[in-house]
């Protein structure tokens, strides 16, 4: 379920909550198309978006809520003003330590890579002290 509230300051609040299933990356792909449209994403920030919010997805949907169902996966964005983007993903799972990450770069540690990847491409990466909310920052 997708919801848009427009706020003061020309400022644009989304939300969607997805069920905690690998079927859920389609609605997620869905939103991003929408948004690529609404806002003229070059090619280069589509793919970059796509990338970072379906390896926050599948984590969390994977790893934080072991795909159970009932839990979900938060996407809100904030889009302050037209040339920045916002998002916040958050699971409900009990998260986990960014500091014990392997060594990603190597080829015998897969573990850790959507992260490496996440870092990467988008603007700005802040993750929680939790390890369960994940903000990204895109300049479009």
């Amino acid at each position: 379920m997708i919801n848009q509230i427009e706020t003061q300051h020309n400022t644009s609040v989304y939300t969607l909550q997805l069920p905690s299933s690998i079927n859920s990356i389609t609605l997620m792909e869905n939103f991003i198309d929408e948004l690529s449209v609404k806002y003229g994403f070059s090619d280069e920030i589509y793919a970059n978006v796509l990338t970072c919010l379906s390896e926050a997805v599948v984590n969390g949907i994977v790893h934080g809520n072991r795909q159970i169902p009932e839990k979900k996966v938060y996407i809100n964005l904030e889009v302050p003003e037209e040339k920045r983007l916002i998002f916040v993903i958050s699971d409900e799972g009990e998260g986990f330590d960014l500091n014990s990450l392997p060594d990603t770069t190597t080829t015998e540690n897969l573990s850790g890579r959507g992260v490496f990847l996440i870092n990467k491409l988008a603007d700005h990466c802040i993750f929680n002290s939790k390890g369960n909310e994940l903000e990204l920052h895109f300049i479009i």
